[in-house]
């Protein structure tokens, strides 16, 4: 039974992996990109229906200046590697949710942002605010929640593609696509793994650095995440490295972000 199950994990593993852009990290992939952006669309829609956006114009208006800004710089890095591919479907859009007491950032697979005002405070600044995009982005373009979602198809349905799932399950298959893209659901959100904390780190330097922000800013930015935690963990921080090692290995990435990095 033992060689059977290895045999059945070999073969689903060959089936369904795909490659993390920048790190070439190998992730399970069950879910297509069509299935998870057409899950996101449906539930940003509700989200931003049951929230209260900003009527704050100059921040709505950073938020959607920060945002289009990495959004351009990540196709363009796609563009670059003859992947631009792997964006299809994306409909980009960015809300600054008006929510003061909720220090949170979130993007939805297909690029669907939301920002919650509580944050601005501590990214202080439109580099700042760069820092938290550009990372919450890459979550999205490392096909973290498809990664999740696959992880708990593999473990719940036995493998199963989404497809397969909804058509067996749906109200189950809901409930894991709003656990793996997170931020958005009240079900209880997968904790990223450490591993892709650090991938959406590492890329989010890089994009915001080709966008013109300067990717040294995320220092101090985590400087101040981390004086803020003190007080009670962010629910942005909340599956989050430490804030040393965060800051430390964000230091040693700094020299090749840099090499992105044109002021504007």
């Amino acid at each position: 039974m033992l060689k059977n199950f290895l045999l059945a994990s070999s073969l689903l593993l060959a089936a369904g992996c795909t490659t993390v852009p920048i790190t070439g990290r190998r992730q399970l992939s069950l879910v297509s990109d069509s299935e998870m952006n057409t899950l996101a669309i449906t539930q940003y829609k509700q989200t931003l229906g049951e929230a209260k956006l900003s009527t704050n114009s100059a921040d709505v208006a950073e938020v959607r200046r920060v945002g289009q800004r990495i959004s351009q710089a990540v196709e363009q890095y796609f563009k670059q590697q003859g992947q631009s591919a792997q964006l299809e479907g994306y409909q980009w859009e960015f809300n600054l949710i008006d929510d003061p007491k909720t220090v949170n950032a979130w993007c939805m697979p297909g690029g669907k942002v939301a920002v919650y005002s509580g944050i601005l405070p501590i990214t202080k600044d439109e580099n700042g605010l760069a820092v938290v995009m550009s990372h919450e982005i890459s979550h999205a373009v490392a096909k973290h929640g498809a990664e999740r979602m696959s992880d708990q198809l593999a473990a719940q349905v036995g493998g199963a593609a989404l497809s397969t799932a909804l058509s067996q399950n749906p109200t189950t298959t809901k409930s894991l696509f709003l656990t793996a893209v997170g931020g958005a659901s009240q079900v209880g959100m997968l904790a990223f793994s450490r591993r892709q904390e650090s991938e959406a780190d590492h890329l989010g330097l890089i994009f915001m650095a080709m966008a013109g922000y300067n990717p040294e800013g995320a220092v101090p930015f985590w400087e101040r995440m981390a004086a803020q935690s003190q007080g009670g963990t962010p629910e942005f921080l909340s599956d989050h490295p430490a804030d040393a090692t965060r800051i430390a290995d964000i230091k040693s990435l700094l020299p090749e972000a840099m090499k992105y990095y044109k002021p504007r």
